[in-house]
């Protein structure tokens, strides 16, 4: 799956066919549009209640004492490898004191460390322990194997449109 859809799925996105030589659907327009948007807002929130739901159980695996926002804390300091506080709120854009409180709790969990930056001795860096690598990948293939129950009718080309649309709304 690349991260911008090819030229013929980006016409279809655009809503062109694949040949170019019409429109795959009649773009909306007034209480038409309207309704499809509200129905796309609908839809989003039920994802996005979705995801928040796969957060919390994820965070249940990790640890039950650890918070959803401290699961996906703990996922952007693996994700990154070493990372800073300061990248953390920026990547997740969460307020400081939201951060700090998470990095105790996950520190009091064995399941980050500060070090030292070795390129300015005074500033801290964190990275995930062995621990929070076992358990997030625990968490991670739990959730994955839900999420791949959920797709597994779905055709690859199905698949691979709906990650193209995603990606273009994400832009």
């Amino acid at each position: 799956m690349s991260a911008s859809p090819d030229p013929a799925a980006r016409a279809s996105l655009d809503g062109a066919s694949r040949d170019g030589a019409e429109p795959a659907g009649a773009k909306l327009e007034g209480a038409e549009l309207d309704q499809a948007v509200t129905r796309v807002e609908h839809e989003l929130g039920r994802l996005f209640a979705r995801i928040r739901i796969g957060w919390r159980d994820a965070a249940a695996t990790v640890h039950p004492d650890l918070q959803p926002v401290g699961y996906q804390v703990l996922t952007s300091i693996a994700n990154a490898g070493t990372t800073s506080a300061g990248a953390i709120i920026e990547r997740l854009q969460v307020d400081k004191s939201v951060v700090s409180r998470q990095l105790r709790q996950l520190e009091q969990l064995g399941l980050v460390e500060s070090i030292r930056d070795p390129d300015d001795r005074r500033a801290r860096l964190l990275v995930v322990t062995d621990l929070a690598k076992e358990r997030i990948a625990l968490a991670r293939a739990e959730y994955e194997g839900r999420i791949g129950d959920r797709l597994s009718g779905w055709s690859a080309t199905d698949l691979e449109h709906f990650a193209d649309l995603l990606g273009e709304l994400g832009r």
